[in-house]
């Protein structure tokens, strides 16, 4: 399914046994590799918390790359044959790949806002991502709220894979989910736990920089989590 606009890519990915010095140069170096990358317009070199969660302790071996294409084959080829992406692979024990066509988003990410460019979907799965930039001062206060909301998506119905992702510990988080259908995420979204995390945050100022954003799916593609898809 091709759309006309820029289109993120996200790859996760759990580095092999063999191979943790060459994924621990991926966040000093991993930058350096984005560059003539055909359509690439911005990327995030991202790690992620013990076992792919959302803790306050770091994973050694998974990590994620978000990236944002100009176009939608722009961003099917960089996965499909580009030298990097082939290097991930190769020192993965999983890998999974996936295309996100924006239909909803609020917020920035470093300053960048992903423009909408598909419809609201009435049915089938969607993916959500969400990312803060959170204020040292309401720091503490934030990971207070955070555990029982991450605790409740892991279990939430409808809710096919989760991960918490990061550009720097305690400081620069997100969360990318995939939900079986919309109405799955919007009851997460809006009760419990997820809710009263969300309340306070909008409360106390919690956050610096955010982004709220929902896409569909395209081409989910590898393992994470030891879920299959594709």
């Amino acid at each position: 399914m091709a759309t006309e606009g820029p289109v993120a890519t996200l790859i996760l990915l759990d580095i092999a046994e063999q191979s943790r010095m060459w994924g621990f140069s991926r966040f000093v170096v991993g930058r350096f590799d984005m560059d003539d990358i055909p359509g690439l317009q911005f990327f995030k070199v991202l790690g992620s918390g013990e076992d792919g969660g959302f803790g306050l302790r770091p994973s050694a071996t998974r990590q994620g790359l978000f990236c944002v294409f100009a176009s939608d084959a722009e961003a099917a080829e960089f996965v499909r044959s580009h030298p990097l992406v082939e290097r991930y692979r190769s020192h993965a024990r999983e890998f999974f790949s996936i295309r996100l066509h924006t239909y909803s988003c609020r917020g920035s990410w470093s300053g960048m806002s992903l423009p909408i460019v598909a419809e609201t979907p009435l049915t089938g799965p969607i993916a959500a991502l969400t990312r803060a930039s959170i204020k040292p001062a309401r720091a503490a206060a934030f990971w207070r709220k955070a555990p029982p909301a991450q605790d409740a998506l892991a279990d939430a119905p409808g809710c096919l894979l989760a991960t918490g992702l990061g550009e720097a510990p305690l400081l620069r988080q997100a969360t990318f989910s995939i939900w079986n259908k919309v109405d799955d995420m919007d009851h997460y979204a809006r009760t419990g736990a997820h809710l009263d995390a969300i309340k306070a945050a909008h409360k106390s100022g919690f956050f610096a920089e955010s982004m709220f954003a929902r896409f569909i799916p395209v081409a989910p593609e590898g393992s994470y989590k030891g879920r299959a898809f594709g």
